[in-house]
């Protein structure tokens, strides 16, 4: 739960320039088409540890401001994921956000493990609190 309105925690997923501060794993963000968040448009990043990190893009296949945004996040040769983000309001001026991710092509797809499900679970939760860090900080703000 966050304590901003969906359109506060959605304008945060627009700007793209500030998933490398929440998005775990995400170390470098290395530009942002000008079209973000609409469809097709692309964030292109590195993710992991240097200097084992791998530069690639995250492309947006769905998005309903302010309620879900869906991407095809890649991170090439280990493969790529689908990433659903989606807000529910609660309330007056809470949001519920659900973050779903699923390994959609590549090695990572045919290694998943219940392992790997808790660490994916755990990032996300992490994930989750950095959004919610920068949504309300925001709603602070004004």
């Amino acid at each position: 739960m966050i304590d901003a309105s969906p359109q506060q925690v959605f304008d945060v997923l627009a700007d793209g320039w500030t998933y490398s501060d929440w998005v775990v794993g995400t170390a470098h963000v290395r530009d942002v088409d000008d079209a973000w968040p609409r469809v097709g448009s692309q964030l292109h990043h590195r993710a992991g540890p240097w200097p084992f990190s791998l530069q690639d893009a995250s492309t947006v296949l769905l998005s309903e401001p302010p309620h879900r945004l869906v991407l095809r996040a890649g991170l090439w040769p280990a493969g790529e994921a689908i990433v659903t983000f989606t807000l529910d309001p609660v309330g007056d001026g809470a949001t519920r956000v659900r973050i779903g991710e699923d390994f959609a092509a590549g090695p990572l797809r045919w290694i998943r493990t219940k392992l790997n499900d808790v660490v994916l679970h755990l990032r996300n939760r992490e994930t989750l609190n950095r959004l919610s860090d920068i949504a309300t900080r925001q709603t602070d703000k004004r």
